[in-house]
């Protein structure tokens, strides 16, 4: 598996976590470029939002313009996806909980 695919992978994940910890699980794009960047992944916004939009076209997130960033917020599918329920593909699992 090449580096950049792991690194989109886990982006994804990074992404649904950061919105599923919001109390009304939404973030805009250059909140969650920043929360990339703390896991030492530094992208620009446009190359965020190409992973967003891949996240909307799997269904795990839904998306909304907003000036020059794009607003998504986490659907039920991203939510189960968080949970372990289902398994999106190109969206890195997350670790089991501990008990």
């Amino acid at each position: 598996m090449s580096m950049d695919r792991l690194i989109r992978e886990e982006a994804r994940l990074i992404i649904l976590k950061a919105l599923g910890d919001q109390l009304d699980e939404t973030l805009n794009s250059s909140l969650l470029t920043e929360e990339l960047r703390t896991f030492g992944i530094k992208r620009e916004r446009a190359w965020v939002h190409g992973e967003l939009a891949y996240l909307a076209q799997m269904g795990a997130l839904a998306l909304m313009e907003a000036g020059s960033v794009k607003v998504a917020r986490l659907t039920d599918l991203g939510r189960r996806h968080l949970d372990r329920d289902v398994a999106i593909e190109g969206v890195k699992r997350p670790s089991r909980r501990e008990a």
